[in-house]
């Protein structure tokens, strides 16, 4: 197939791969982007994390490229985690452990995979290994875990492991039986959970929706947490999307800067 039938989407994630292996990082969204503050002013700031990276290298590729701080995700031990999270981080953008906890349908967790059954020493040691995998992790998300999340002394020993390196937590939330969040809040570990999917549906008018539902609840909440996956519609969509939220008075952030301001007390 001819170069030139590639469409203006294509063209620019392969723009922004190239420009990445040259050395070139993206702009903060912040830096560039005037958000209306003050008295009466509504200010709205979403986080978007891609996650299930590591499997595919255009498609992680792709997702570096994508433009401000969109966080990243890795699955442990998949061919191409550590080669992405490495461009991810020379990116600047925020490299999480893709953590799979065993779920509630008893689908197969890959490599790295925690599940009930395991002693804590066995636990601790995964996790560890996991967080090795990678270059320079910034914090951790759960993967499936819609039944160990629901279990108080996993989770315990799991914060733990990012207590002692000083990482940050993310719930996925895959059951609102998750006990991760309290267990993150006990042990002092800053933290967060995901508001929407973005693409539960791998549909271009469902994926709009989720992210304007995204978009509403960071003005309603002040900042809202999406996640997505590197799949090509919700990469294409978020090509598009992502430059337009200044002009819509929305600021992207890191998920750092998400638990900050989350966790600000109420004026």
């Amino acid at each position: 197939m001819s170069l030139f039938v590639c469409n203006r989407r294509q063209w620019a994630g392969a723009l922004f791969a190239v420009l990445l292996v040259v050395g070139w990082s993206p702009p903060s969204a912040q830096a560039s982007c005037p958000v209306p503050s003050g008295p009466g002013s509504a200010r709205a700031r979403v986080a978007v994390i891609i996650d299930d990276l590591g499997q595919n290298s255009t498609l992680g590729m792709r997702s570096v490229a994508l433009p401000g701080p969109v966080a990243l995700a890795f699955l442990p031990h998949r061919p191409h985690a550590a080669a992405l999270a490495a461009a991810a981080r020379n990116a600047g953008k925020e490299v999480l452990l893709h953590l799979p906890l065993q779920p509630q349908t008893g689908a197969a967790l890959g490599p790295g995979g925690l599940t009930m059954k395991m002693s804590e020493s066995h636990f601790r040691e995964i996790v560890r290994e996991n967080l090795k995998s990678l270059p320079a992790v910034h914090g951790l998300n759960t993967h499936m875990g819609s039944l160990l999340t629901r279990h108080r002394e996993p989770m315990g020993w799991l914060m733990e492991e990012l207590q002692d390196q000083s990482l940050f937590f993310v719930d996925s939330y895959t059951t609102p039986e998750s006990v991760a969040m309290a267990a993150a809040a006990s042990a002092k570990i800053p933290h967060t959970r995901r508001d929407v999917f973005l693409d539960h549906v791998r549909d271009d008018d469902a994926i709009q929706r989720e992210f304007e539902r995204l978009v509403a609840l960071g003005r309603q909440n002040g900042v809202s947490v999406g996640i997505g996956h590197p799949y090509p519609e919700t990469l294409a969509y978020l090509e598009t999307a992502l430059p337009q939220l200044c002009a819509q008075g929305v600021e992207l952030i890191s998920l750092q800067d998400a638990i900050r301001f989350q966790q600000e007390p109420s004026p």
